[in-house]
This record gives structure tokens, C-alpha cells and sequence, in this order.
């Protein structure tokens, strides 16, 4: 595997992911998720509260994930190849999660569950479509 590649490919793919999901999270879906939240109340921090670090490393993370599978395993570097393969590990990635969560905390609803299942595959197909992209440099077509 090549490390450059996979460093690079995965910083942008989290540097995108922070990006989409601010979009997804931070705009589209904020108003419908506190809309609808689980029996928990008050368990989001405020936006003046975030803790930035982790926000911003669970990101580059997430980018990086993508990258070590489509470098190590899969030979991924198409943006649309990526998209699909982004959307498929975030639809998994966010339901082993989500349904552990529903199924023993009181953090969300039924509705923002779906809704969460609905945000991460876009982050996810997103930020895939970036990590392959961003591997097709220096590829012989």
C-alpha cells in the first residue's frame, strides 16, 4: 500500500466529511433531529461548546477508514466507485451503531435514527467520492 497515497487520500476525504456533515448535520438536518430527539434531553452540546479537536479528528479519521480500505483492499479510485463504496461502509458503520444505540440508550427516536442512517450514508457517499478522486492522482488511465 502506498502510504502517501493513503495519508493524503484520507485527510482530504476527512477535511470533506467535516465539510458535508456540517452541511448535512449543521444545516439540513439540525432543525429535524431536535425536532425529534430520544427520551435523553439536553445531550448536544451547544455549537459555542463543541470540542473542536475530537470533531475535527473523528473527521480525519473518518477519511482515513475510507482510504485504508479502498488503498489496502479494494484498489478504489474513481469518484464514483467511491461514492458507492462510501455509501455502503457508512450505511453498515452507521447501523451497527445506531441500532446498538436505540437498542440501549434513550439518545434517539425512531425518527432520528432514520434520519441519522439518512445523513451518514450521504457524509459517508460524499467523503468516499473525495478518497477516490483523490487516489486517481498519478494514475495511468
Amino acid at each position: 500500500m502506498n502510504i502517501q497515497k493513503f495519508l493524503v487520500s484520507g485527510i482530504i476525504g476527512g477535511v470533506v466529511s467535516f465539510i458535508a456533515g456540517y452541511f448535512v448535520y449543521g444545516m439540513l438536518l439540525m432543525n429535524y433531529m431536535n425536532a425529534h430527539p430520544g427520551l435523553a434531553t439536553n445531550v448536544n452540546r451547544p455549537m459555542g461548546e463543541f470540542v473542536w479537536w475530537a470533531l475535527i479528528l473523528g473527521n480525519i479519521f473518518s477519511g482515513l477508514t475510507l482510504s485504508y480500505v479502498y488503498n489496502k483492499w479494494a484498489n478504489i479510485s474513481t469518484i464514483g466507485a467511491g461514492a458507492m463504496a462510501g455509501a455502503i461502509l457508512g450505511l453498515l458503520i452507521v447501523l451497527s451503531y445506531d441500532l446498538s444505540m436505540y437498542g440501549t440508550s434513550q439518545l434517539l427516536s425512531k425518527y432520528s435514527f432514520c434520519a441519522d442512517v439518512l445523513g451518514s450514508v450521504i457524509v459517508s457517499a460524499i467523503t468516499g467520492a473525495a478518497v477516490g478522486w483523490a487516489n486517481s492522482w498519478g494514475s495511468k488511465s
